[in-house]
Order: C-alpha cells, then structure tokens, then sequence
C-alpha cells in the first residue's frame, strides 16, 4: 500500500511543528500539505524547515480545500471554530481530531460531518491517557458514592480552554462508570462559600503555569482511603504519535465518529 499523505493543519503552531517531526520519522506516512490560518506570518514557509528538519518543499497555505484535494488525510490540533471547518471538507477523508473545546452545536456539526469522513476525535491522543480513561470508568463503576470523585488538571500558560479535554473525558468515563450524566453531576469553579459538597458530584480543578505539557490527576477519596490515577505528558510528541497510530487505523475504515476507545479497543474495557 502507498504511504497515507497527511495534511499538518497549524503546521506552523507547536504541536503542528511537532507532528511533521513525528510524520517524518513514520513508516508509511508522509506529510502532503500544511495549513495555517490565512492572517499567519508564516504562510509560505516550508514546514520542514519551521518544524526544524531539512526543506520537504511543502510551503504552508491557507487554501485547506485545494491542499485537501491531495491528500488521503488531515491531522487537527488547532481551534474549535478551525476543527468544525474542516471536518465539514473531509468527504470521503480521514479527520483525526485533537482539538480541544468545542461547543454543542460544533459536537453536532462534526458528528454530521463523520456521515461522510472517517473522524476519530479524542480529548487527548495519548495511550497512556485513553488506558487511564478506561481504568477510571471501571474504578469508579467498581467504587461506591462513599468514594468521592475530583479530577485535577494543569496546562501551560498559553492553554485557552477550561477544564482540559483531557479532565473531561477522565469526567465522562467516571460518569459512565457511575452510570450517571456528567452534565448534571459536574463540580467546577469552586469559589467563597460554596456548602458541602453534593454525594455524586464530579469535581475538577484546573490549573495554568509555566510550560506544563499536561499533567492529569483522577482522585477517588473515600472514608480513611484515597485512590488516585496519575498521568504525566512530558513531551509533546506522545500526542503526535497517537494521532498518526489514529490515522494508521482510520484508513479504510467505514465513515463514522470514533475515538481512541476505538482505535486501541479499549471499548468494551
């Protein structure tokens, strides 16, 4: 089978950097395209150069549609307003989401456009974190209500959103493990007086500083005992790799909306 040809959108970001970097060292992957917003200084450069290898020739361009036209695929760690686009020019692609923060009616937009494109979305990429959403759902399915449930996340400064994807996806597999709705069981932003807190309720914190990758925590606090699952990114490169294994998987696959419970068959975990 010929190598899958991939567009970098953000190529010129520190993640879109960080993926043609982990695409060059890929067997069977090759970088076909690189995207950038139509207002960046950057269009026009090479993306090998700005990711810090030799020259690959491919200049960043803003024309997502023509770039797309040639490729087999699109890797996706932008913005949501960005991501929501071009899950809508994916027909008939692979759309690998690592966008963070998008709004209901953006969810709803990208599951319309999964009817035609092969989208694998995930709030984080790595394998170490979707293996800790997994051990999550089955902790708290297998802990009681006396074990309350808070989710603790830090990021970098430059991080735009709150919580992390990451803490609500650790939320969502806490909440199905409890077999409840997170939206109406979610603690957030705790702040004075706020009362004791309610039996059931999912609480997160998050924190922002300095140049933290990712650093996730899912405490289960019960009576004289205490449960916590640790996850650690120290380089950014964890999520490139995952989303170019989601790529890897997603190729020929049957259009629909997956997620990294997919691509590593941790579904049914």
């Amino acid at each position: 089978m010929s190598d899958m040809r991939l567009i970098v959108a953000g190529a010129g970001g520190r993640m879109g950097r960080t993926l043609v970097r982990a695409i060059a060292e890929t067997k069977g992957l090759v970088v076909a395209g690189a995207v950038e917003d139509a207002g960046s200084p950057l269009l026009g450069q090479d993306a090998g150069v700005l990711a810090g290898l030799p020259a690959n020739n491919i200049k960043l361009s803003a024309d997502v549609k023509a770039v797309l036209a040639q490729a087999d695929g699109i890797i996706d760690f932008t913005v949501p307003k960005a991501s929501t686009a071009f899950a809508a020019l994916t027909a008939g692609k692979v759309h690998i989401v690592g966008t963070t923060g998008h709004s209901a009616d953006e969810e709803a937009k990208i599951r319309e456009s999964a009817k035609q494109a092969v989208i694998v979305k995930s709030g984080n990429m790595s394998l170490g974190v979707n293996l800790l959403a997994a051990l999550t759902k089955r902790v708290a399915k297998t802990l009681d209500e006396s074990f309350d449930i808070e989710i603790f996340e830090m990021h970098h400064n430059k991080k735009i959103d709150a919580p992390s994807g990451t803490a609500l996806m650790f939320g969502r597999a806490a909440a199905e493990g409890r077999g409840i709705d997170l939206a109406t069981h979610s603690a957030r932003g705790r702040d004075g007086e706020t009362g004791a807190r309610k039996p059931g309720d999912i609480g997160f914190a998050s924190l922002r500083g300095g140049t933290v990758v990712g650093e996730h925590s899912v405490i289960f606090a019960g009576p004289a005992e205490r449960i916590e699952l640790i996850h650690r990114a120290e380089d950014r490169m964890i999520f490139a790799r995952g989303a170019l294994h989601a790529a890897l998987w997603a190729r020929g696959k049957t259009p629909g909306l997956y997620s990294m419970a997919d691509v590593l068959g941790l579904k049914d975990f």
